[in-house]
C-alpha cells in the first residue's frame, strides 16, 4: 500500500503519529459524541475524575521532596495521595478518640 508523503505516520506501521502544537491546537474535543471547547471539556474531564485545578504555594524543600520520592508516579499524584491518607487518619483518630471517651463514660471515668 503506498502512503501519502505527507501522512504524519512513519514508514514503521508501529510507531504512533507525531503529536505537535499544531495537531493538538488542531485537535476536537468530545464529550460522548458532542464537540465541545476546551473549557466545557475541561469541565467535564474534572466532573468524571473528581479532581479540581488548584494553585498552593509549597516550601521549596517540600516540592523536592515530593518529587525525589515520586519517581515515575509523580509528585503532584504522591502530594494528593499523602493528604488523603492524612484526612483519613485524621477521621481514625477522631473515631478511636470517641470510642475511648465513651468507654471512659461507660467505667465511670472523666477526661
Amino acid at each position: 500500500m503506498k502512503r501519502n508523503s505527507s501522512s504524519p505516520v512513519h514508514d514503521d506501521c508501529n510507531v504512533a503519529p507525531v503529536i505537535t502544537a499544531e495537531r493538538i491546537a488542531g485537535a476536537k474535543r468530545r464529550v460522548g459524541l458532542a464537540t465541545v471547547n476546551t473549557d466545557e471539556w475541561s469541565q467535564a474531564v474534572n466532573e468524571q475524575l473528581g479532581k479540581q485545578r488548584v494553585t498552593i504555594m509549597l516550601d521549596a524543600s517540600i516540592v523536592a521532596w515530593f518529587k525525589a520520592q515520586a519517581g515515575t508516579r509523580g509528585y503532584q499524584t504522591l502530594i494528593n495521595s499523602t493528604l488523603h491518607e492524612a484526612m483519613q487518619h485524621k477521621s481514625l483518630e477522631s473515631i478511636l478518640r470517641e470510642v475511648v471517651r465513651e468507654e471512659l463514660q461507660h467505667y465511670g471515668r472523666t477526661e
